[in-house]
């Protein structure tokens, strides 16, 4: 499967992007990035670092720095960190970001591979919007789109109703659900429910010292965050969305028409919506085997 990753990094978007550059079923062909929890450069740094830590020869295209229509956010350091990458150095790619952006990058790959380019965004989905604002033809190239982001009937992470990805572009968020595109929604509704606790990352340290030992080291302050909201562990958001992309059969999802709210007063909900674009949102997973999966394809590689 040819996989083409919209990015943040941010602690589990390294997770999710290690993951599919070692899952034998995945094509990594690229990596495109966006602001979240790191502002954009940033986050394009740390691409290029998870790339060469990774050993691949794919490109990276630098996109969006900020919302569609709102101001911008100030990064989430208490979560990810000042640099992304919890209390670790940042990182110095040899690497540098491909000229083309991120929205130009996207159409012109879906427009030479139609109906190949599976597209997982983990993070605002502002370059993805761009790309269908861009080129119309782009919704129906992409083979599918299977984002993490959205919440139908858990709870929100940022406010009462929100997610933080569909929170922080809103109009992204109504545009790629509007447009017609296969899209499949990741989203609080499971990815709370599959959790890695400190014990889980030692043991992948020891499985796979390369991978392992680099997530672990990242992890400390994602699991502080997560151990402040009485948590024991720390979510599989973004590498749920990767593992949607493999193995949906993992996944129960509704088929609806989706929406996202932009109104100030529930800014970034993602709600059912009659009439607009059919969609699917997971509503239910077997975690266990998600988590597995998770760990023992990296473990495999270490071995």
């Amino acid at each position: 499967m040819k996989l083409l990753i919209d990015t943040d990094p941010g602690i589990d978007d390294a997770m999710a992007i290690l993951f599919a550059a070692r899952h034998p079923g995945i094509e990594l062909i690229g990596l495109t990035t966006v602001f979240g929890n790191v502002s954009v450069e940033t986050a394009t740094r740390n691409a290029l670092a998870l790339v060469e830590h990774c050993g691949l020869q794919i490109p990276v295209a630098q996109g969006a720095g900020r919302p569609l229509v709102l101001p911008p956010f100030v990064p989430p350091a208490h979560i990810h960190g000042a640099e992304g990458f919890g209390h670790r150095p940042a990182p110095a790619p040899q690497g540098r970001a491909i000229t083309e952006d991120a929205a130009r990058f996207m159409t012109r790959l879906a427009r030479e591979m139609p109906g190949e380019i599976t597209l997982c965004p983990v993070g605002p989905i502002t370059n993805v919007a761009q790309a269908i604002r861009l080129d119309p033809e782009f919704a129906g190239n992409i083979r599918r789109i299977v984002l993490m982001g959205g919440a139908l009937d858990a709870p929100g992470n940022i406010s009462a109703h929100a997610e933080a990805n569909a929170y922080h572009d809103p109009d992204a968020m109504d545009i790629v659900l509007r447009s017609g595109a296969d899209v499949t929604m990741i989203g609080l509704d499971v990815t709370m429910r599959a959790q890695m606790v400190a014990g889980d990352f030692e043991a992948l340290a020891g499985a796979a010292p390369q991978d392992g030992g680099l997530l672990r080291d990242m992890a400390g302050l994602y699991l502080d965050f997560y151990a402040s909201l009485g948590q024991p562990g720390c979510a599989l958001h973004d590498p749920m969305a990767v593992i949607a992309c493999i193995r949906p059969d993992l996944f129960t999802c509704e088929e609806t028409g989706l929406a996202a709210i932009t109104s100030a007063a529930q800014s970034g909900r993602t709600v059912r919506r009659a009439g607009a674009a059919q969609s699917r949102a997971a509503l239910d997973c077997d975690a266990a085997a998600i988590k597995g999966l998770f760990m023992d394809t990296l473990a495999r590689h270490g071995a």
